[in-house]
């Protein structure tokens, strides 16, 4: 801030981290009836108070390092006590009209020019807005991410190989295939495969609705990578219209055993 020194900001900073711990306790109960959480959110009010005052001293430059530690930090406290981004929000922007107001003040009694005035006030909204987009980016970075991990979860458990006897396993594909499922299919199928030490594997088509080239080529793609750790592969579950689809798209699977049903394919293994 150039139309002001920094002396003459100082008494503001200082008027902040003295009320600091006052203007705390005026948020501390209604949040603690709800969420039992006072101490917590009186530190982390004291911590974003003593934030807010130092920033009225920094430059840009400084504000916006600070920033970037403070909000890591308050994002770590969302997630430990799972409160919602409308909680952090409000509690972040509850001090704006409350510390506005002892800018106001103290640049009266100092008799700041006009221009000098906004000048702090503009600094101080800017800092407010920016903690404000910094903590719901990392909010929903955050929670975009649980989501993904969750999914890819979700994934792995509809891509299960059962185990049937020590060397024949069944895996039963169920819903679409897509890129991301068709991967995690070829992972699932050769870790698992290793790891049981299988000589055959039966995938089962049954509850896969559509069969089209993609599905296919994907399909057969795991069946290649099995083959070259010395799993045999059956398909099993081909319906007749699957079959009739494949024939008209011209997906050719003469290597391997299929079968139009599960149990055929399981009775198929005990000869």
């Amino acid at each position: 801030m150039q139309l002001i020194k920094n002396e003459h900001l100082q008494p503001i900073r200082k008027i902040i981290i003295e009320r600091r711990k006052e203007l705390a306790e005026r948020k501390r109960q209604d949040l603690s009836d709800v969420h039992n959480i006072g101490t917590n959110l009186t530190t982390f009010r004291i911590n974003l108070l003593t934030f807010y005052a130092e920033s009225i001293v920094l430059e840009k430059a400084g504000a916006a390092e600070m920033l970037c530690q403070w909000g890591q930090e308050m994002s770590n406290l969302l997630v430990e006590h799972g409160l919602t981004l409308d909680i952090a929000l409000e509690e972040i922007s509850f001090y704006r009209d409350i510390i506005g107001q002892i800018i106001k003040e103290e640049a009266s009694d100092k008799k700041f020019s006009l221009n000098a005035f906004y000048e702090v006030i503009s600094h101080f909204n800017k800092v407010v807005d920016s903690a404000v987009q910094l903590v719901s980016n990392s909010h929903f970075q955050y929670y975009t991410n649980k989501i993904k991990q969750a999914q890819y979860a979700i994934d792995e458990l509809s891509v299960p190989i059962i185990r049937m006897t020590e060397e024949i396993g069944i895996l039963p594909l169920v819903g679409d295939l897509d890129t991301k499922r068709a991967q995690i299919l070829m992972e699932n199928a050769l870790a698992k495969g290793s790891e049981y030490h299988l000589k055959l594997l039966i995938v089962d088509l049954s509850a896969v609705p559509i069969i089209d080239t993609m599905v296919a080529d994907r399909i057969l793609k795991v069946i290649s990578a099995l083959k070259l750790i010395g799993i045999s592969v059956v398909l099993s579950g081909i319906r007749p219209e699957i079959a009739q689809t494949m024939v008209n798209l011209g997906i050719e699977i003469n290597n391997i055993k299929t079968f139009s049903s599960l149990h055929q394919a399981v009775l198929y293994t005990n000869y």
